[in-house]
């Protein structure tokens, strides 16, 4: 799968997407308070600019300026950041690839990557990491939100109401904190929920920390 079927997939669902999940953390207290813990991380850090690393229709992005985070939004998908504008005016949304984020080295106070990963193959999340850790400041936080699994994926040709070309993977925690360690991050903290009754997997969640401030 390409970022190119990646990209079409999600233009064609944005605006069913983005109905569907707007008021999805209403019923999530545990995805709430992972986001709360880590705002609160980024602001004893000393704050600075938050990422929502493939931001979709910028709900994320809204509950981290909520939280009185300086959070903006960056999405491979045009049509999904037409969304988070559309729906988020007072928010910045920008169009790109979080293998080659459009920032300097160390720019970033905070980075979420929250289910964004969820299309990329186990052995292939190495850029990212090392792109994550590149863009935050010393001292800066990365929280990672993920379905847990064993490293299965499974096809998707039909969601949201419309076809995609779409593989959805499920990933170790273990072997995920494996991956930000090796990339020079502190691990934090991690937790693994229990599916929700809509869900099929449990969740997992990992806060991690540059070092050096």
């Amino acid at each position: 799968m390409t970022l190119r079927a990646t990209r079409a997939s999600y233009d064609a669902v944005a605006a069913d997407y983005a109905a569907l999940l707007a008021d999805e953390l209403a019923a999530k207290p545990l995805d709430r308070a992972v986001l709360g813990a880590f705002a609160g991380y980024v602001e004893a850090g000393g704050g600075g600019p938050v990422a929502d690393l493939g931001c979709g229709p910028g709900r994320v992005t809204a509950y981290l300026h909520g939280l009185g985070l300086d959070a903006w939004g960056v999405d491979l998908s045009p049509g999904m950041v037409a969304e988070a504008r559309r729906r988020h005016p007072d928010l910045r949304f920008e169009v790109g690839t979080m293998t080659a984020l459009d920032l300097p080295d160390g720019s970033l106070g905070g980075a979420v990557a929250w289910y964004s990963l969820v299309h990329t193959p186990p052995l292939e999340l190495g850029p990212y990491v090392a792109e994550f850790r590149r863009v935050l400041a010393p001292g800066g936080h990365l929280l990672i939100a993920f379905k847990a699994g064993g490293g299965e994926g499974v096809r998707l040709e039909h969601a949201y109401g419309h076809p995609v070309d779409l593989d959805v993977y499920r990933f170790d925690p273990d072997r995920v904190a494996g991956l930000l360690e090796g990339a020079g991050l502190e691990v934090r903290a991690r937790l693994v929920r229990a599916a929700d009754p809509e869900e099929r997997t449990p969740q997992a969640f990992l806060l991690a920390r540059r070092p050096g401030a």
